[in-house]
């Protein structure tokens, strides 16, 4: 058990209301607060952001985001530019 995290659902419950980086099918990522999420990893964001190449490409508000386009979810988003 490492920081509280006994199953992998822990770990998103831990990142609500926080910002995360999400790899998704197609090489695309996003940045976005983490909402709400449900079994099948299906999320609702906020303050979602388009990232290319380390860049915000464009702002995209609240969303929701289908559980079989992730990759993978990362709880901490790295330092990025602006446009």
């Amino acid at each position: 058990m490492v920081n509280g995290i006994e199953r992998p659902l822990d770990l998103l419950n831990n990142s609500k209301g926080k910002e995360v980086l999400i790899q998704l099918k197609g090489d695309k990522q996003i940045v976005g607060t983490l909402l709400a999420f449900d079994i099948h990893i299906n999320l609702v964001l906020d303050n979602i952001k388009e990232i290319e190449n380390n860049v915000v490409k464009r702002n995209l508000g609240v969303g929701f985001l289908r559980g079989d386009t992730i990759i993978f979810i990362s709880p901490s988003s790295t330092g990025l530019k602006k446009e």
